[in-house]
């Protein structure tokens, strides 16, 4: 058994961004934190799928850089591979969740440039026409 909390995590950015609390080695599980105005680069995952249960507050998910979910507490979502995934907190509230990354796959995050309001980026597998 691995056992974690998600009070005071060490998370990347210093107080926001993702903080792992179980790595491996079947999934890895940790909590995300936006502050108003905060975002998760737009990404994508080649091997595994992620998943979000929200915690806390209000964000959107942008799907494929088309599709908008708003998330609120008690929503939970799935992003399968390949699909791009772009978190946004665009309230004056904190937004805080767990995500889930099944199977655990170190290095398989894939940045992608997107904002929200740019044409939709192209999915890894496409091919420029």
């Amino acid at each position: 058994m691995h056992r974690a909390t998600t009070t005071d995590p060490a998370y990347r950015n210093g107080d926001w961004g993702p903080a792992y609390l179980i790595q491996g080695p079947s999934s890895d599980i940790g909590v995300l934190r936006l502050g108003p105005g905060q975002a998760m680069t737009n990404h994508y995952h080649a091997a595994c799928d992620e998943s979000f249960v929200v915690i806390e507050g209000q964000a959107s998910l942008w799907l494929d850089g088309t599709t908008r979910v708003d998330l609120g507490p008690d929503a939970v979502v799935r992003c399968e591979p390949g699909e791009m995934h772009y978190l946004v907190n665009d309230t004056a509230a904190d937004f805080r969740c767990v995500f889930i990354k099944s199977p655990a796959s170190p290095g398989d995050t894939h940045n992608v440039p997107w904002v929200p309001g740019e044409p939709a980026p192209q999915r890894p597998t496409d091919t420029p026409a």
